[in-house]
């Protein structure tokens, strides 16, 4: 008997149903699946040692949550790709997702703003009274709309990149060209949120679906906070991954 099998067996049905989608959805988001079409229940079940109803059920639940597709007489099959996007490296989305199709920004607003917001000049070390440029971009992927992005940057520096093209480079691409420097690292918290109905309808999205949030401040090699950003990113095209290596506290 298998461990899957073993914890499972005596468990209420809903939790060994849970327990097999956990195995099936990394094995989708670990691309263990490379044609799409996921095996029969008869193959998942002896793959899994675990029974048929209980795959059936899992299957349900992954079903429920947008991941796959179930049709008769054509099987299984994952809805579209989850894409990986690296949280230990400081890098563009177009440039994380090179490869997979092409990424470009609708600018919904790129401006400067005589009075940002206290916690952005905060989180950008501004002088008092300082003004910041605004930007807001809905980014897309083959056409199709993948994160809204909300950027502060300092004048000295968004003001420059207000003349860039906007629409079909990264803005850490820009900056670097910009300001001469290599960026140097960023902060980031992710959070798990609803979307509200105004972020749903530009990311194509129920209101009241799962996005990630993710607060970004990133600074030059000298430390210098020079992007302050907030990202809602689709939760069902996309996966947060990271290498953590083990140290000290």
């Amino acid at each position: 008997m298998s461990d899957l099998e073993r914890a499972t067996s005596s468990s209420p049905r809903a939790e060994r149903a849970r327990r097999i989608a956990d195995v099936l959805r990394q094995q989708i988001s670990a691309d263990g699946f490379p044609d799409g079409v996921l095996p029969d229940e008869r193959a998942l079940a002896a793959q899994l040692d675990a029974t048929r109803n209980a795959v059936r059920e899992a299957l349900g639940l992954l079903r429920t949550e947008g991941l796959i597709t179930r049709r008769q007489g054509v099987g299984t099959t994952v809805v579209r790709p989850k894409y990986g996007h690296g949280l230990d490296r400081l890098a563009g989305l177009a440039e994380t997702l090179t490869g997979h199709g092409t990424v470009t920004n609708e600018v919904r607003a790129a401006h400067v703003v005589a009075d940002p917001p206290s916690a952005v000049a905060e989180r950008l070390a501004l002088p008092r009274g300082a003004g910041a440029v605004h930007l807001e971009r809905l980014r897309r992927l083959d056409g199709e709309p993948l994160s809204l992005d909300t950027t502060y940057l300092p004048i000295d520096i968004g003001g420059p990149l207000l003349a860039h093209d906007l629409t079909n480079r990264d803005v850490f691409a820009v900056l670097e060209e910009i300001t001469g420097h290599r960026l140097g690292h960023a902060e980031i918290a992710v959070h798990a949120v609803t979307a509200d109905p105004d972020t749903a309808a530009l990311l194509d999205i129920p209101d009241g679906a799962a996005v990630f949030a993710i607060d970004r401040l990133t600074r030059l090699a000298d430390g210098r906070p020079v992007d302050a950003e907030t990202i809602h990113i689709r939760a069902d095209r996309l996966v947060l991954r990271a290498t953590l290596q083990r140290g000290r506290a």
